[in-house]
């Protein structure tokens, strides 16, 4: 028997909103977000007892980011800065430091970004990040490897990376 959809959405709403911002800006996550819920709404009775339920919610995500992202090919991404954490908020330095790791992020390849936000902020495995992205595993961890390489390579606060890893 299927969990009510309504928990879907309680349990993995947060990872699902972390893929989409991590793709696009706020308000065209929130968007993509939204269609990912109301696609995933209407395929839900026909999922599988034994479905991994983040994986197939991230894929929706990632699809839905596209769709996005083709609507307006045109249009140039705002500025994304993530939300301080409560300890720092007002404080300058922090909100630069995050725009600045944003900025390094949306630097890399798109390919090591997308492992980065599915590993990172979806926490989804690698063979999970591997079926979303049509690849190997092991090619899923190398573009991971890789992508954490170049912000510590590019990135003048690398060493907050090394906490990450």
């Amino acid at each position: 028997m299927q969990i009510p959809f309504e928990r879907i959405v309680q349990d993995h709403g947060l990872a699902v909103l972390r893929v989409c911002r991590a793709l696009l800006d706020e308000h065209r996550a929130q968007d993509a977000w939204s269609e990912t819920f109301l696609a995933a709404l209407k395929a839900y009775p026909d999922l599988p007892d034994d479905a991994n339920v983040q994986a197939w919610l991230a894929t929706i995500a990632h699809r839905k980011a596209i769709d996005e992202l083709r609507k307006n090919p045109s249009e140039v991404l705002a500025e994304v800065l993530p939300e301080t954490e409560a300890g720092q908020v007002g404080r300058p330095e922090a909100r630069i430091m995050d725009g600045e790791l944003w900025q390094a992020v949306k630097a890399l390849p798109q390919k090591q970004r997308f492992v980065l936000a599915y590993r990172y902020l979806g926490g989804l495995s690698y063979a999970q990040i591997s079926q979303i992205l049509s690849g190997s595993e092991a090619a899923a961890r190398r573009a991971g490897s890789d992508g954490i390489k170049n912000l510590r390579a590019h990135w003048k606060h690398a060493q907050m990376l090394e906490e990450l890893s």
